[in-house]
């Protein structure tokens, strides 16, 4: 079953952002505006983790953390919160009331989703599959190894990032932008042609002699990784 992860963000352009690219990791997402009305919901169904944003209309992020910690039912929820607040007062204090992590805006997405999978790793790790696996292409998330037909692969960090991003949906299409985003971050900026470089690069190294290559180019989309590779 997919992690569900619950936002508690108010800034609809970011909530937006994270429901993305949570989704396109396959965890299930629930997005709420008010600190008051997640306390109600949180007391009606408990997600796998939960994105806290410190400042909140009716009930800050912080209040609510320690409302949740003071809880039996929700004591161990793991929560990251979400703050433009980035001293070292604000962060230990923050960490002081029960949070689990603290990520401080502007943040960089994969960052967050590798936090995320950090702290579901340790909360729940049946939740949160290490070993990305198709066909004879292996990828270990804890030790950054990827492996064709038992044979080690040397990716560079990026490509590494690419092919795991499109490992985690078979068959979805993305886009160039949905790339960038995805893989770069919403705030690092870069040509779209670069996607292009990156996925030849990946391909490259990848692919030798006459395996089969699982990334698909679709024409005037973007790039998906092959839904029926794991069945070669």
């Amino acid at each position: 079953m997919s992690p569900k992860v619950m936002i508690v963000e108010d800034e609809e352009a970011l909530s937006l952002l994270l429901r993305y690219n949570l989704e396109a990791e396959g965890y299930q997402v629930e997005v709420i505006t008010r600190g008051d009305e997640a306390e109600g919901r949180l007391q009606e169904t408990l997600p796998d983790l939960l994105l806290l944003d410190w400042m909140l209309p009716g009930l800050s992020g912080i209040e609510l953390c320690r409302r949740l910690r003071a809880k039996p039912k929700t004591l161990k929820l793991p929560v990251i919160m979400l703050t433009a607040r980035g001293e070292e007062s604000e962060r230990i204090r923050g960490l002081s009331t029960g949070a689990d992590d603290y990520v401080v805006k502007p943040f960089s997405v994969p960052e967050l989703m590798a936090r995320v999978r950090a702290i579901l790793r340790r909360a729940s790790p049946d939740l949160v599959a290490t070993v990305l696996t198709a066909g004879d292409l292996e990828l270990n998330r804890e030790t950054h190894r990827v492996k064709r037909s038992n044979r080690e692969i040397t990716l560079g960090p990026t490509e590494y990032r690419l092919l795991e991003f499109l490992m985690q949906n078979p068959g979805r299409v993305y886009s160039r932008e949905q790339l960038l985003d995805g893989v770069w971050g919403h705030d690092v900026y870069v040509d779209e042609r670069t996607v292009d470089v990156h996925v030849g690069r990946l391909r490259k190294t990848i692919n030798r002699g006459r395996a089969k290559d699982p990334i698909r180019t679709v024409r005037g989309s973007g790039y998906s990784f092959d839904d029926h590779f794991s069945a070669e």
